[in-house]
């Protein structure tokens, strides 16, 4: 094990300075749009505040790339510049996500097809985007009653 892993604890944390939104999965992005900031694009910062609130995400340093997972499995990961993010998503979506928003998202390097997996570009992605997109991810690798509890948890009046 690496001295670069950073396990991220699921106490209450607030989020950076600036106003909260919540996307419709119900979680509460940083959503910073103070003047002098980056007008709501989404960033790093931004998915670090998300996978904190996560049950059973960590944070880990691979090779200079920042990845989320749950246990052994890879939901979320940046690049090294943070300015690409792969994320878990349905191979049978994929290529409408992709078709549908090309400034925004693209297809993994040919070798990664295989997984459920696609490439979103930050600078087009806003916070509330972000959020939607790694908690459905994050639901794709965790265990479903601790995906349901947490929904639950955001929107009790929602989730059966």
């Amino acid at each position: 094990m690496s001295n670069a892993r950073n396990e991220f604890s699921n106490s209450v944390y607030e989020p950076p300075s600036g106003s909260s939104a919540t996307s419709r999965t119900g979680c509460a992005s940083s959503g910073r749009r103070d003047a002098g900031d980056n007008g709501g694009v989404a960033t790093g910062e931004d998915l670090r505040w998300l996978a904190r609130t996560l049950p059973r995400a960590s944070e880990h340093l691979v090779r200079d790339r920042p990845k989320f997972r749950v246990g052994a499995i890879v939901y979320a990961a940046l690049s090294p510049d943070e300015r690409t993010l792969g994320f878990a998503f349905p191979k049978e979506e994929r290529a409408a996500l992709v078709a549908g928003e090309p400034a925004k998202f693209s297809m993994p390097r040919e070798s990664d097809l295989r997984f459920n997996w696609v490439h979103g570009r930050m600078e087009a992605l806003s916070a509330e985007e972000l959020t939607e997109l790694v908690v459905d991810a994050w639901l794709m690798v965790v265990p479903k009653k601790v995906g349901k509890a947490y929904l639950e948890s955001r929107l009790p009046d929602v989730v059966p």
